[in-house]
């Protein structure tokens, strides 16, 4: 179990990413910047962003403006649209790289599947491209399922090091859970607070208690403990610093059970499956 909130795991493909760190999604790219720095003086060394969140550019001066080595941050980012050639999707990673105003990002996701599209075997296949050439130092999935990770298994070389899907309480994911440490994936937890549905859940508030935290720090240490990775949303100072305040208490094994338990299957968005293919 980790330690702290920068101590790093090894993915399977030898690169080390910290396990907790911190989603900027809905922060405008005028916030970022600001929100960045005070997350990395705060401690965290992992940022997740996407181009669908319009802040790259945040991201990418925030890292720059904290003073800090670009190598000991890790950036992920994310393919948002579904291109049928090669061509399309590496000029959108290197657009991705100039909004950063980065050479390489640590970790590059597809951001849906989209099956009815038919295209992620494709994009998979120019990641691989992208991959080596050195300028994402992994690569990894977003809300894919295990029947995708099925046909990447087939049909292409390089097995993705982390998926990174909708986990809380409610929604536990236990099943893909298992099924990624089988394959040797990093199951990564967006949403993990349940889009604060978390606060009110007389279980997880009744736990805060028992350990002197709140719902939401009981929740983190819970994903922590199952060896997911969280990445909470922070915009504010307080709340980021409270979001690291879980590396001081462990949850028993009855209080990971009666967390499991409250798994009612509630997605917070679409299904991986049925997700628009817009």
């Amino acid at each position: 179990m980790i330690k702290n909130i920068s101590e790093r795991i090894t993915l399977a493909n030898g690169v080390t990413m910290p396990l907790y760190g911190a989603g900027v999604f809905k922060i405008s790219d005028r916030d970022t910047a600001g929100a960045v720095r005070d997350l990395i003086e705060t401690g965290y060394r992992l940022i997740d962003t996407a181009p669908l969140y319009g802040n790259e550019e945040g991201v990418g001066r925030g890292v720059r403006d904290s003073g800090i080595p670009r190598e000991e941050v890790f950036i992920t980012t994310k393919l948002w649209e579904h291109y049928t050639d090669e061509e399309s999707i590496i000029r959108a990673f290197d657009e991705s790289l100039r909004r950063l105003n980065m050479d390489y990002v640590d970790l590059y996701l597809i951001h849906w599947p989209k099956p009815q599209l038919d295209l992620y075997v494709t994009m998979w296949k120019a990641f691989e491209k992208i991959y080596r050439s050195g300028r994402a130092r992994a690569i990894g999935v977003s809300n894919f399922q295990s029947s995708h990770l099925d046909r990447l298994a087939r049909e292409c070389e390089i097995m993705p090091v982390l998926n990174q899907v909708e986990a809380h309480p409610f929604l536990t994911q236990q099943e893909l859970r298992e099924d990624l440490t089988k394959r040797g994936i990093v199951m990564q937890a967006w949403a993990p607070l349940a889009r604060g549905r978390v606060i009110k859940d007389p279980v997880l508030n009744e736990l805060g208690d028992k350990y002197g935290k709140s719902a939401v720090q009981v929740t983190l240490r819970w994903h922590l403990q199952h060896g997911v990775s969280a990445i909470p949303k922070s915009s504010k100072l307080e709340r980021m610093q409270t979001n690291a305040d879980i590396f001081d208490f462990n949850l028993t094994e009855d209080d990971l059970k009666r967390i499991d338990a409250l798994n009612i299957n509630l997605r917070t968005a679409e299904h991986p499956d049925t997700m628009n293919s817009n």
